[in-house]
């Protein structure tokens, strides 16, 4: 195969799915014949050769997509006007608690914020593909820790954890998520549905405890050290 049939049928994969696709994925796609150096290079091509459309080529933490550039938002909008429901603020605290602490367990989420946590709201969290246990902590009970997923990273937009924010609490993180995934709404170009690659399920009850969850987190800056791990 050569190269301009390579990056044509490599161009054409993207367009026609909505899931990221891996490298070693391409490397199927194309067949060994075509070297991981020249599938990146192909890769940079379309990112070039795209860059003045509505839509770019970027990398996720599972692979490579196509999707539509933010300023076309208020155009896709019209076709999609029902925005996506929203998360609990208390779901989303959860959410950025194990992202910047991974892995860690409920007790730990429950330390954090000084609220119990509802088994709802990780089972949501669990449902949606953003988190996942990864083992139990030996000690007492053997509790499951818990970790963020590459669908996590996809739905923000990111390649890496490293690619979080600083922030210094977790009610800013939650925030961040929540407008993340806001501007991600619209993401796909894939079988033409501007959307993102997963589903947003209905909300869970906020039951946490209080509904006032802003001086749950006392001195976040001492008892939750933000940032790279």
């Amino acid at each position: 195969m050569n190269t301009l049939d390579a990056k044509r049928v490599l161009e054409t994969a993207l367009l026609c799915t909505q899931q990221p696709v891996a490298i070693r994925d391409m490397r199927t796609l194309l067949g060994e014949e075509v070297s991981l150096d020249t599938i990146r290079d192909l890769l940079s091509d379309l990112q070039k050769e795209w860059s003045q459309s509505g839509v770019e080529l970027v990398t996720l933490s599972s692979g490579w997509r196509f999707q539509s550039r933010p300023e076309m938002r208020q155009y896709l909008d019209r076709l999609h006007p029902e925005k996506p429901p929203r998360y609990a603020r208390a779901t989303l605290e959860t959410l950025a608690i194990i992202a910047y602490r991974q892995p860690v367990t409920r007790g730990d989420i429950e330390d954090i914020r000084g609220v119990s946590v509802n088994s709802l709201t990780l089972k949501q969290l669990e449902d949606r593909g953003w988190i996942e246990v990864i083992g139990h902590r030996d000690t007492v009970g053997r509790p499951a820790l818990f970790a963020t997923t590459r669908h996590f990273l996809d739905d923000l937009g990111l390649d890496s954890l490293d690619q979080l924010p600083l922030l210094d609490s977790p009610t800013l993180a939650a925030q961040t998520f929540d407008s993340l995934l806001d501007e991600s709404s619209v993401l796909g170009v894939g079988l033409g549905m501007p959307q993102s690659s997963h589903p947003k399920p209905a909300l869970t009850p906020d039951i946490e405890g209080s509904e006032d969850i802003s001086s749950d987190i006392a001195n976040p800056q001492e008892s939750l050290p933000w940032g790279q791990k």
